[in-house]
């Protein structure tokens, strides 16, 4: 009986994680999650997985398993509860701010928590979430146990001998494992490009209390809302120094809310205020701790960068601590940010001058002793570009590795007694644009005329036809935004030859298909001699 893994995303990409597991006609899907749009997407607010291929086959997915809380795990989640409904299972604070996301949706859903290192049996699947440590509290791998043997899937991991929850990855469990034999790793690549060992996350916390502490004002402090270890990081440090604790940001409230409520995250009553009361303090019993930074543009950092804060004016007296690593893509943003932060008096730390960052995901030597662990009959690199996925896939083929194959998005392997096959673009796997509501209406054309458009602007020209003999009668009416600043001489030799051009197709009544062309053809002759650019040229034919 076959097993095969159907992978939608997060191979050759950071982000978009969701991987199809199918074992008797029926599927489980690990992860549904998103990616933040790359600098030519255009006015795309949010990237998802294709799961067209899914909903041909609604009848036959079974449910979601959840690695972890974070948005390029989950975030797609309640787009695809909407599309296709099923039990969603995962950790209890994967669980509740999952349940979050789909409530902003009006979505239903079934969200199930379970209990890590226990077996759970969902029609055909037999499964069980154990402990991994990452950038968010309660991560977990899943392992499957199929008709064809043991196939684990590590999630986003590290292998951290000091977490702040004292929760380290479960190393014992995943050694039982590898002596049962595993037939298929599926495992995370982000850091195998990476030497050494990813350092532990508790190691952050005396530099950061350090800033805190010395800081002569007030201390704003940024980092991921779902990174609850940082978060109690930042916190302790307050404490530490007398300072008083707000929370600032929509999913920095809600995320600290959730935590709270399940005791992961613990802070002294008294320590927290609201932001209107904090501001009220003395600057140096404040302490901020807020969302934005990744360089978002209307985030509080940003809004600060800018002075254009609600509540937070900067001087020269204030400490801006960045507490995260910028996402492939954001480095633009972000230096822009500091920048704009310093110019306005902050001092500025953040993860390239002081070590008040370290990474979630395993290096090297971590990978390396996964694998040793684990001793897989198969590996398929997952969660990286291509380029960390093939660092990934060395590292195994080192180790002896059997059988090691780097897919891509699409690509589906599939595992039957000693055979490992691999099918190569096997069901579509391109990107699914959010764009403002709409998923999946705005194609790879449209983006190609948005950045058409910011490069060469557009050009409208309207004209009056006569509607029996096709002669002008209104116009041409030349109309630019992003050409040229001072285009009205070009515009009007554009106007000369259109008038000429109509005059010379006048042929009785008008084919307005032809019209346009012949308006948009002669304008750019015009502009592409006296600009050389070839801007969107939009004809408005009017009958009259």
């Amino acid at each position: 009986m076959s097993v095969s893994v159907t992978f939608l995303g997060g191979l050759g990409e950071i982000g978009r994680n969701c991987a199809a597991v199918e074992i008797e006609g029926k599927i489980a899907l690990i992860d549904v999650g998103l990616m933040f749009p790359e600098d030519d997407m255009l006015g795309v607010d949010l990237v998802f997985p294709d799961w067209s291929w899914l909903t041909k086959r609604k009848k036959d997915v079974e449910c979601v398993i959840i690695t972890h809380g974070h948005e390029d795990h989950m975030g797609a989640l309640a787009y695809f509860l909407r599309d296709i409904q099923v039990p969603v299972y995962g950790a209890r604070l994967t669980m509740e701010m999952a349940s979050g996301r789909v409530d902003e949706l009006g979505v239903e859903s079934d969200l199930r928590t379970i209990t890590r290192s226990k077996w759970i049996d969902h029609g055909p699947f037999r499964f069980m979430l154990v402990p991994v440590t990452h950038s968010v509290p309660e991560a977990s791998a899943v392992v499957l146990d199929t008709p064809e043997g043991i196939v684990v899937h590590s999630g986003d991991f590290k292998l951290d001998p000091t977490p702040v929850d004292g929760r380290p990855t479960d190393l014992p469990a995943f050694a039982a494992l590898g002596r049962r034999g595993v037939r298929l790793l599926l495992s995370d690549s982000t850091n195998a490009e990476k030497e050494g060992f990813e350092p532990s996350e508790s190691s952050v916390g005396p530099p950061i209390a350090n800033v805190v502490r010395d800081a002569p004002g007030r201390v704003i402090a940024a980092c991921f809302s779902s990174h609850m270890h940082r978060v109690q990081q930042i916190a302790n440090a307050g404490v530490a120094a007398g300072r008083k604790i707000a929370f600032f940001g929509r999913s920095m409230h809600r995320n600290t809310t959730i935590a709270t409520d399940l005791g992961v995250l613990d802070i002294p009553e008294g320590s927290v205020v609201d932001i209107n009361e904090l501001v009220n303090l003395p600057d140096d019993k404040q302490l901020l701790i807020t969302t934005g930074s990744q360089g978002e543009p209307y985030a509080a950092l940003s809004l600060m960068s800018q002075g254009r804060h609600k509540f937070v004016d900067l001087d020269e007296t204030d400490t801006v601590l960045i507490s995260a690593k910028p996402i492939p893509g954001n480095e633009t943003a972000v230096s822009k940010v500091i920048s704009n932060l310093i110019r306005r008096g902050a001092t500025v730390v953040h993860g390239r001058n002081s070590h008040v960052h370290v990474s979630g995901h395993a290096a090297r030597e971590e990978l390396l002793t996964f694998l040793n662990i684990l001793r897989p009959k198969a590996f398929v690199p997952i969660h990286g570009e291509y380029r960390h996925l093939h660092a990934h896939s060395e590292l195994a083929r080192a180790m002896g590795v059997k059988t090691v194959e780097v897919l891509e998005d699409g690509d589906r392997i599939t595992i039957e007694g000693k055979k490992t096959t691999v099918k190569r673009r096997a069901v579509p796997a391109g990107f699914v644009y959010l764009d403002g509501s709409a998923v999946g209406d705005v194609q790879d054309a449209v983006l190609r005329d948005r950045s058409h458009l910011a490069d060469d602007g557009v050009v409208v020209v309207t004209v009056g036809i006569a509607h029996d003999t096709g002669k002008l009668l209104y116009g041409p009416d030349m109309d630019s935004h992003g050409v040229m600043d001072d285009p009205s001489a070009v515009l009007a030799k554009a106007a000369d030859a259109v008038r000429a051009a109509i005059e010379e197709h006048k042929t009785g009544r008008t084919d307005h298909a032809e019209l346009q062309k012949t308006v948009r053809q002669a304008t750019g002759r015009v502009l592409r001699a006296e600009t050389a650019r070839k801007p969107v040229i939009v004809p408005v034919i009017m009958e009259l």
